[in-house]
């Protein structure tokens, strides 16, 4: 081979100049990655009295309880789960909550491939011990971390021998006010930290803001990165006396009015109007309408409508957010 001068040390230089980028390369294919986040899998509640709550669910809202789970070594019930449909349900904690007034217990996401949730998560710094650690007591795997403002995050792959997967197809009388949770809201205190845990950690999409006060924001949209599903995080200024309208969770109707009439029209509604709250379509800062619910213990449940009234998307609010709480 004939020796060019200078030819050697621009090679050399070519291939050191390449190395950073190849091991980039290398390191981005060994990074965990996120698994698929589907939906919302269910929430859950504290309830000081179950069997007025499962009557307000089933009664009234026309929901059927599809199982339970008792408390170790009784017979009595610790966990009612309300079926909305084959993939999603409300789970009802016969106990007192663990931080009152706060009756929201936790929340759960679907996810495709729960340990390789676990082992992306380890990449991000939290504190998950790996392995699936056996099954939940209703039969799927699910493990969890709590967000920045100490909610309680949950995730769960359904495996087809658990309690939800065995009820398939069953459970979901006609008598259903809502087929489909639309969206779960709670409080968060600092925006910009549950942003961070949401968008930047799990992948969250930012899809509106609202406000009901020009000067500061209300609320935060974000969905689920591989559904339809979001979560509304409910900002505030000062800590609230109560949750109840704050954490709460939102079911999809076609028609508010209708869904109006229809509970309206039931016997158990003579039991409802004893709460003291009528039901009264509003039309929301977010141009949809809908209507507040309340259980026995106040928390609240939204029937709301998927489109706005003109079928013109509102804006996003500009105002900025409360200042943050550390």
């Amino acid at each position: 081979m004939r020796f060019i001068p200078g030819r050697s040390n621009r090679v050399f230089t070519i291939v050191l100049a390449m190395l950073p980028l190849a091991a980039s390369l290398v390191l981005a294919q060994e990074a965990p990655r996120r698994p698929r986040i589907t939906g919302i899998s269910h929430a859950g509640y504290f309830v000081s009295d179950l069997d007025k709550t499962i009557s307000f669910w089933h009664d009234f809202l026309g929901f059927d309880e599809a199982y339970t789970l008792n408390k170790p070594g009784t017979g009595q019930v610790h966990i009612a789960f309300i079926k909305i449909n084959n993939h999603q349900h409300i789970e009802l904690f016969n106990e007192a909550p663990a931080h009152p007034p706060n009756m929201m217990s936790h929340l759960c996401f679907s996810v495709d491939d729960v340990e390789q949730m676990r082992t992306y998560l380890r990449s991000r710094g939290f504190d998950v011990k790996p392995g699936n650690g056996g099954k939940t007591r209703a039969g799927d795997y699910a493990f969890e971390i709590k967000d920045p403002d100490g909610t309680l995050i949950e995730f769960v792959q359904s495996l087809p021998t658990g309690m939800e997967a065995r009820a398939h197809g069953g459970f979901m009388p006609a008598s259903r006010i809502s087929d489909a949770i639309y969206h779960v809201g709670f409080l968060s205190g600092n925006a910009q930290k549950s942003i961070d845990f949401y968008h930047d950690v799990l992948g969250f999409k930012e899809i509106w803001r609202g406000s009901s006060d020009p000067s500061e924001l209300s609320w935060i949209n974000m969905q689920v990165p591989d559904g339809q599903d979001y979560i509304e995080l409910m900002l505030y200024r000062s800590f609230p006396a109560t949750f109840g309208t704050k954490n709460h969770i939102s079911l999809v109707v076609p028609s508010v009015q209708q869904a109006i009439e229809a509970l309206e029209a039931r016997p158990a509604y003579k039991a409802y109007q004893s709460y003291g709250k009528p039901l009264e379509m509003h039309v929301g800062k977010n141009g949809k309408r809908q209507v507040n619910l309340y259980d026995p213990d106040g928390t609240r449940v939204e029937l709301m409508e998927a489109g706005t009234v003109d079928g013109k998307p509102v804006p996003s609010s500009l105002a900025p957010p409360p200042r943050a709480r550390e």
